[in-house]
């Protein structure tokens, strides 16, 4: 076996990045390294990877096989090295969580309470965001971990573990035409403006059902806005069934709604990273909470 690690980070690198030039801005690298160390791996693999005789490099269908096997490899080298950090760190003396401001909160209250007993010379910070904000901050180090709602693919770099599920709720205000209609059809839906979550990055998580809508980085402020009467929206359950809303809301049938009702909670941190004893007592708790979830439903 001659080829390394480096060789393979610039190949997954380049598939992933699309060409050897993105590739290079993204590992730092020169081009002429990045192309060079692709090239040496195809001669020690002995097949090549790539087809260039297009503008762009395209994989060949051994390049396919090769770059599941690759992905694999250097995750595995990650887990390896922050397993080495892990035993060879102290304790952490700051911790910071980014959290969808849609999760339900209760049970991380308590978790941090716990926290603050058990370590009580940690600095903690927690921010809120929403998936796309939440994973690059992690995935930049900007947040040691974060909880989401997963809705879609994360980087390669990011490892989650899924805590529970909750169900979206069709909701109007009560006074809003649809009121009435207890199971409304997406021809129905189309007539009448709807709120759509956004990430603050810019991308919309979930598509819009109808062609007049807005979007907003808040289930909460969605929710306000439906109650007001600007439109409809899919918000999560227990936003939906809040003491603060639940009077104004009125809750209709998705047996129309196409898209998935439930999305997947979860907590997300990067797959390089050292868990010192604060991790991993936070991740202990988390665990333990993911086991309750699961009785509960």
């Amino acid at each position: 076996m001659n080829w390394s690690i480096a060789q393979l980070e610039a190949f997954v690198t380049t598939v992933t990045e699309g060409s050897f030039s993105a590739a290079a801005r993204k590992l730092g690298k020169a081009q002429s390294r990045v192309s060079t160390a692709v090239a040496n791996l195809e001669i020690d693999l002995g097949i090549h990877l790539f087809d260039r005789t297009g503008k762009a490099p395209i994989l060949t269908a051994d390049g396919r096989e090769m770059f599941a096997e690759a992905q694999a490899v250097l995750a595995q080298c990650q887990r390896l090295q922050s397993r080495a950090l892990t035993v060879s760190s102290g304790e952490e003396v700051a911790l910071n969580v980014v959290i969808d401001e849609a999760v339900p909160i209760n049970a991380f209250e308590q978790i941090f309470a716990r926290l603050a007993t058990q370590f009580p010379l940690l600095r903690l910070s927690i921010f809120n965001g929403s998936q796309d904000d939440i994973a690059q901050w992690v995935d930049d180090g900007r947040a040691d971990v974060g909880i989401l709602f997963h809705v879609k693919q994360l980087a390669d770099t990011l490892e989650f573990m899924s805590i529970g599920q909750f169900r979206q709720h069709l909701v109007v205000a009560r006074n809003h035409p649809l009121a009435s209609v207890d199971a409304p059809t997406i021809k129905q839906l189309n007539q009448y403006r709807q709120l759509v979550i956004r990430d603050r990055v810019g991308d919309s998580q979930p598509k819009a059902l109808s062609a007049n809508h807005w979007y907003i980085d808040s289930y909460y402020y969605m929710t306000a806005l439906v109650i007001h009467g600007v439109g409809w929206a899919l918000v999560p359950e227990h936003v939906a069934t809040s003491p603060w809303y639940a009077d104004d809301l009125i809750c209709l049938s998705t047996d129309y709604i196409p898209d998935p009702l439930l999305v997947e909670i979860g907590v997300v941190n990067r797959r390089d990273q050292a868990f010192g004893p604060v991790m991993n007592w936070l991740y202990d708790e988390i665990e333990q909470l993911a086991k309750q979830q699961r009785l509960q439903a």
